[in-house]
């Protein structure tokens, strides 16, 4: 596992003076989720828009290993290599396939991953293995009254959990998966998707368990109006900033985030979505080239 100091001098969503400085990769190579967050929608895509879960299409595992060595070889500021969806890594055996190729070629990039963290606590070993040193981790909140709210289902260990007892499970998977990764010693950064009216009454209670478990950061992320949620008013920045202001007092807060497509690339906020598929383009010519 990398050390710490490095990943937070370079990885540029720990460090907002990394965040212009180095760029990062997205691999989409994840479609399949375990939860259904109300918020939720992967159904449409468009390149000029920027959140999670969107990506023009998902890459092979070889498509994905080809696209970082494309990547580093044209553009010397990328320094991390994520997961990101658009479903959830843990729920997809070609993220462990690709961080696994990643981990053999590319030894000096920082490997990322983002999770929901319902299967966390029991994959930090193959996350290990697979050299990933740091993981973004999404709880949207603290008790399962309020989860129950967010989440319309679980699918765990082949059975569908719903209401209160999805909300339990989950909580409790992703907070031992917390605790436990921590512990191992992965950087860890919490996500929180702040939801008017839902969930802000227990943001800084999230901050101040994450805080005392050891979490390096925290990144409460407004809501996109959709879903079940379409109807709902974003709230503000002046909003998202007085509860991240409450809740610096337990736990360093991002305030950088640009809520990135499943197939970023480059420097947060100046992605290459469209040169990233030109470079799938010019791989897959370059390749019939060699083979004909």
């Amino acid at each position: 596992m990398q050390n710490p100091t490095n990943i937070l001098d370079t990885h540029p969503c720990f460090s907002r003076k990394a965040h212009n400085k180095y760029g990062r990769i997205h691999l989409p190579i994840a479609p399949v989720c375990n939860i259904k967050c109300r918020f939720c929608v992967r159904d449409y895509d468009c390149v000029n828009e920027s959140r999670p879960g969107v990506s023009s299409r998902i890459l092979g595992v070889g498509e994905a290993v080809e696209r970082v060595g494309y990547s580093i070889n044209r553009e010397e500021r990328i320094r991390v290599v994520g997961i990101a969806g658009p479903g959830d890594p843990l729920a997809n055996s070609s993220t462990f396939e690709v961080l696994s190729h990643l981990h053999r070629e590319f030894p000096e990039l920082i490997l990322c991953l983002s999770t929901n963290g319902l299967l966390l606590q029991e994959n930090l070993k193959n996350l290990m293995d697979a050299g990933v040193s740091s993981l973004t981790v999404t709880i949207n909140a603290t008790t399962p009254e309020t989860a129950q709210n967010i989440y319309s289902w679980v699918s765990y260990r082949g059975r569908v959990y719903k209401g209160a007892e999805a909300a339990s499970l989950l909580l409790c998977n992703q907070w031992r998966g917390i605790s436990d990764a921590v512990e191992t010693g992965f950087l860890v950064k919490l996500n929180f998707v702040l939801v008017p009216g839902v969930n802000s009454h227990e943001a800084v209670k999230a901050a101040r368990i994450a805080g005392g478990m050891g979490v390096e950061l925290m990144n409460i992320i407004p809501v996109i109006p959709q879903g079940d949620f379409a109807d709902i008013n974003k709230p503000s920045a002046d909003e998202v900033n007085t509860i991240r202001n409450a809740c610096c007092d337990f736990i360093p807060q991002m305030r950088h985030c640009r809520q990135c497509r499943a197939d970023a690339f480059g420097l947060i906020g100046t992605d290459k979505n469209a040169e990233a598929e030109t470079m799938l383009a010019q791989i897959g010519a370059e390749y019939l080239e060699l083979v004909q």
